[in-house]
Order: C-alpha cells, then structure tokens, then sequence
C-alpha cells in the first residue's frame, strides 16, 4: 500500500484510478493510514481506501476468505470499459512490484492504443519492440522476438 501511496503521481500520470479495498472498516484505514502508512509516505496514503466489511467485493473478484473472514492481497488492472485485464493474487508474505504494476499498465494502454495491432512481448518496456498480430506472425514470432530481447539474454539456451 506504502509503495503504491509512494508512486502515486506516476498512476495519475498515466491517468489510472488506484482503490484499496480491504474488509477493515473506515475507522481502522484511519488510524493505519495515520499511525504507520503517513510515516512511510508524505500526507499518507492519497487515494480512497475502500471498507469491504461484509467481503462481498472480495467474493466477487475471488479473494475473499470466508474462514478467516479476510481479503488476500491482489491487485486488479482493469480497463476503462471495466474489463478486468490483469490480476495478480499473493500470500501475505510476499509483496507485490509497483514497478510491474506500472509496466503493465503501460502496455495494456499501449495496446488499446494500437487497438490490438500490435502486442507487447513478455518482458516489454515502452520502447521496445512490439509484435503486429497477423496471420503471418502465426509460427514466425521466433523470426521478430526472443526472450533475450526482453532480458538482456539472461535465461537458459
């Protein structure tokens, strides 16, 4: 949450709306925002953080934890159409990358962008090489891209 509440100008930049949603109530987003996450980030956390008491949004996207009565931790991209495009869902004890975060964000809009002419390869930064979808592409994209492309050739061969 800190690290995203860090970042948070790169997210408006790109013109993303960032929600944290979690089945604590308005009340404990308050003293957490204003105990511990206000002295990790500058004014503390910028963006709305939604109380998901009951877990129903939590049951909807699939982490709500009856049991336990809890939301595992995962991050949603979803589109201005409200298609969720990416999702990724972690155990508490390992932290997501604000840096992938916004990497794939980058290329789900260049993607739409494009409208679906082209499409960023595994790995891809703004910049790079991208893949034009065809008919022709199909059994040949070892001839326009290779994993190395992405990742300076670490890998196996």
């Amino acid at each position: 949450m800190s690290a995203v509440a860090d970042r948070y100008a790169e997210f408006q930049e790109l013109g993303v709306d960032v929600i944290s949603v979690s089945v604590d109530s308005q009340f404990v987003h308050k003293i957490w925002n204003d105990t511990e996450l206000s002295k990790m980030v500058d004014g503390g956390v910028p963006f709305p953080m939604a109380a998901d008491t009951g877990g129903a949004v939590g049951t909807l996207y699939g982490v709500y934890n009856p049991s336990l009565g809890v939301n595992v931790r995962g991050r949603f991209i979803i589109d201005p159409d409200g298609v969720i495009q990416a999702m990724e869902v972690l155990t508490p004890p390992v932290g997501r990358n604000v840096d992938e975060t916004i990497r794939q964000i980058k290329a789900f809009q260049r993607v739409r962008e494009t409208e679906g002419k082209e499409a960023t390869p595994s790995g891809w930064q703004p910049g790079g090489k991208v893949l034009k979808p065809s008919a022709d592409l199909v059994g040949n994209v070892w001839k326009e891209w290779n994993p190395k492309d992405a990742y300076g050739g670490k890998g196996t061969k």
